[in-house]
């Protein structure tokens, strides 16, 4: 197939859409001189038809499908920016009231087609440790260019570290069976005799993203004096060291360090206390709490809203122009005057930082460390949801993590049990959850290869391209209109 027949073939939509409102006497002029409120209230009404066609044959008109459509048309048809610099802080701020709501009315929700239900707070909470995943690893690949194919060994360290100082694993016995090592530091809901290191979760959440930083720093040093595909091939090897170590910890050096295959369980809860309980009513402990998947997901999105800040705050600054610059062309950053070994371990750092402690929250809200949960598979997983959104891009791999993160944890059950019920199949969908996700990002090189969302320096270099021009051309051009001027 002829690249011009390529580029027709992706342009389509482009030109589908123009042909639909030609049909209607519209033209591309007319269209762009309409007012912008009145272009978006169209946009509008056109997603509520297209939802009403699609939903309705599956369950019906349903009033929270309605609801959903109002506060998406109110957030997204006003100009909001005619009210300054706080204007367009407006439909940020009502995506979050939206987001930090959804506990109150998840179960009260429409089923998706196929999908099937929309997602639980549960498997919220996990979506939301993998977009500060993802916004990790976007550290590392989006800004910096830095190819990691073992981000799960920091998952993993961020994990284990909240294990180590939250359970029993170091409590040993004595004769009489009572605990040897006990210590015990601002420990939530935890017996005073009880064994082993028990320190607030809270304080872990920043001690697995250091721990992380600091092993990130070690492993950094001496690779990333690497390019391109010998980097990753190093990262891959270091992200199956870390799950092997996990595996079989249980007699390393003569010390049970991970508990092996069985991991470390179970985990002290997460929480503020009696005291702060008593006087202003914060829940002493998620874990037995009523609401304790709730708790959690609010816990959750702080954390998340904390990496996007620091994201955004490290993209616009001196250090993520440089990472910009090294993604871009490292010998003409270095020639610049970048210090290139200090710029991108200072990328791997900060990733890792993020990794940790994800890792370390999801240890805690899972109750475990288990090494099952970081395989290589894991790396690749979180990859595809950066390069699914938009490398480099924010709010593109928000977007990607929480849609394969949904996949991962419901979406693609819920679409064998449907496809099963309705097409006389049966098919264990999940089981095939690798290749389905190669299938999408084998479709997202060829149709839309920046991602869903992508940055504008990304998406400028795909749709206008980079021409290169040989350097006796320029040469020769230059000597023309030299000429020609004299």
């Amino acid at each position: 197939m002829s690249s011009e027949l390529w580029r027709r073939l992706f342009a389509f939509p482009g030109v589908a859409r123009w042909w639909v409102l030609a049909r209607f006497g519209v033209t591309e002029e007319q269209w762009n001189a309409f007012p912008l409120m009145v272009r978006r209230a169209v946009v509008a009404v056109l997603v509520g038809v297209v939802a009403l066609v699609v939903l309705a044959p599956f369950s019906g008109i349903d009033l929270a499908a309605v609801y959903t459509w109002i506060v998406f048309a109110a957030l997204f048809v006003p100009s909001w920016e005619r009210l300054g610099r706080f204007g367009r802080f407006i439909p940020g701020l009502g995506m979050l009231a939206v987001v930090v709501t959804y506990p109150f009315y998840a179960d009260k929700l429409y089923t998706l087609p196929i999908l099937g239900a929309v997602p639980d707070v549960n498997t919220g909470v996990n979506m939301l440790i993998y977009a500060m995943m993802a916004l990790g690893l976007n550290v590392v690949v989006g800004y910096a260019g830095l190819l990691d194919l073992g981000y799960v060994a920091f998952y993993a360290i961020g994990a284990y570290s909240a294990a180590w100082f939250a359970s029993q694993q170091f409590a040993g016995q004595n004769l009489d069976g009572s605990a040897k090592h006990s210590f015990h530091f601002l420990a939530i809901g935890i017996p005073a005799d009880l064994g082993g290191i028990h320190i607030t979760p809270w304080l872990l959440l920043i001690v697995g993203g250091v721990i992380a930083a600091l092993i990130g720093m070690l492993i950094g040093l001496p690779t990333l004096r690497l390019r391109g595909d010998y980097l990753a091939i190093v990262t891959l090897g270091f992200g199956e060291i870390l799950p092997q170590i996990a595996r079989n910890g249980d007699s390393l050096f003569g010390q049970n360090i991970t508990n092996g295959p069985q991991g470390i369980v179970p985990l002290d809860g997460m929480g503020f206390g009696n005291t702060l309980h008593r006087l202003v009513g914060l829940p002493a402990n998620y874990q037995i709490a009523g609401n304790g998947d709730s708790l959690y997901f609010w816990t959750a999105i702080v954390l998340v809203l904390i990496t996007i800040f620091c994201s955004l705050r490290l993209r616009g600054s001196r250090l993520g122009r440089a990472w910009v610059a090294i993604r871009e062309d490292e010998t003409a950053a270095s020639a610049m005057g970048i210090p290139l070994m200090r710029t991108k371990t200072l990328a791997y750092a900060i990733g890792a930082f993020f990794g940790g402690v994800a890792g370390a929250y999801y240890a805690i809200f899972t109750s475990s460390a288990n090494p099952d949960s970081f395989s290589l598979n894991f790396s690749v997983f979180v990859l595809v949801m950066v390069i699914l959104g938009g490398m480099g891009n924010v709010w593109g791999v928000l977007v990607g993590a929480a849609f394969l993160a949904y996949l991962d944890k419901a979406g693609l059950a819920n679409t064998g049990a449907w496809m099963n019920d309705h097409l006389g199949l049966n098919i264990d969908v999940p089981k095939y959850e690798f290749g389905i996700y190669g299938l999408m990002l084998l479709i997202m090189m060829l149709f839309r290869p920046h991602g869903l969302i992508p940055e504008a320096r990304r998406k400028m270099e795909f749709e206008h391209g980079v021409h290169d021009e040989p350097l006796y051309d320029e040469i020769a051009d230059d000597v023309h209109v030299t000429g020609a001027s004299h």
